[in-house]
């Protein structure tokens, strides 16, 4: 379940990671850690995510954070570059990774399961499409938590 503060934080950080030629992959507040942890996923339009581009995303969202005060309680913010085992978001995500082993998870049981895996077939707007030992399964996106790369060998 997606924390109630991810939209705000991303219409926080979306012109900061523009400002410096950065997208936002993913966002997500962990408060069952203490503290709080918020972890913004950045990578960099051009080129490789680098070290730099991390700082410089830190230093001002942490300043735009404690500005605005949106976050009450004591946090720690990771920026880091998502890495190839993580979850695919956006819409590019979805068409580069095609033909890719992936994890599905579902908030709610579809077909009696809460878990797919097999190969990304496609995304639309109403369905993920997965190729389940040959044979294509939609999945409803409502239901749909995370979609995970997963590696050939899992």
């Amino acid at each position: 379940m997606t924390h109630p503060l991810i939209t705000e934080i991303t219409e926080l950080a979306t012109p900061i990671a523009e400002q410096l030629n950065l997208e936002i992959a993913n966002i997500v507040f962990q408060t069952n850690k203490n503290p709080s942890l918020l972890r913004v996923d950045i990578r960099n339009r051009v080129g490789d995510t680098s070290l730099d581009d991390c700082e410089k995303m830190s230093r001002l969202l942490e300043e735009i954070l404690e500005g605005k005060d949106i976050i009450a309680e004591a946090y720690s913010l990771e920026i880091s570059s998502p890495g190839i085992a993580d979850v695919l978001t956006t819409d590019r995500e979805f068409i580069s990774f095609q033909g890719f082993p992936v994890m599905v998870k579902t908030h709610t049981p579809h077909k009696k399961k809460t878990q797919f895996e097999g190969t990304l077939r496609s995304r639309d707007e109403d369905f993920v499409y997965l190729n389940c030992k040959g044979r294509i399964v939609k999945i409803p996106r409502e239901l749909v938590e995370q979609v995970s790369l997963r590696s050939a060998s899992e």
